[in-house]
């Protein structure tokens, strides 16, 4: 669609680091009637792609991070049955995430420093007004890796208190260290 959502470096020891901003989606998780959600779906098979034909070079230093807009599992949100019909967790959305996920064998390295069911929120709606005692978050916001930075990626942080800020981001930032 032409709109700007990547962003990509390449640091020092050849590591490079993929930053998204996948489409939010609209309200209606229906690609016939809401074109947004159509233009969600159609990014991520797009991003699958990419990733599934480098696959092959299985060296492959990769970091992809960024405001995905999907909270796949069952622990990624307040409420798993709640929100099944609401975009950023409809199964047809976590599909197409887990098909990205094996283009390129991601390791979500958030989940495996902190396993379900402990829940990570790192998005909480606006529309709370005490967004910490309601704590109706989702993560929203990944941190992954190539098979080739499995070990050296961990120590993951989601800085909650960013969401208590004064005029803060429904979003909050999210930390990894990468060693070696």
């Amino acid at each position: 669609k032409g709109d700007s959502r990547h962003v990509a470096v390449t640091l020092p020891g050849g590591i490079e680091l993929h930053n998204f901003y996948v489409p939010a989606g609209g309200d209606e998780p229906d690609r016939k009637v809401n074109d947004k959600f159509g233009h969600k779906l159609d990014f991520l098979t797009e991003m699958t792609d990419m990733f599934g034909k480098r696959r092959t070079k299985t060296k492959n230093k990769l970091v992809l991070v960024g405001d995905l807009n999907i909270a796949p599992r069952e622990h990624d949100v307040w409420d798993h049955k709640k929100l099944l019909r609401v975009v950023s967790h409809t199964p047809i959305e976590v599909d197409h995430m887990e098909r990205l996920i094996a283009s390129h064998k991601w390791v979500d390295v958030m989940r495996v420093d902190t396993p379900e069911p402990e829940k990570l929120y790192t998005w909480w709606s606006y529309r709370a007004k005490d967004w910490r005692a309601a704590n109706k978050g989702r993560r929203l916001d990944h941190i992954w890796v190539s098979p080739a930075l499995g070990s050296a990626a961990g120590n993951t942080r989601i800085l909650t208190d960013a969401r208590g800020w004064e005029r803060p981001s429904d979003h909050v930032p999210v930390l990894m260290d990468l060693v070696g």
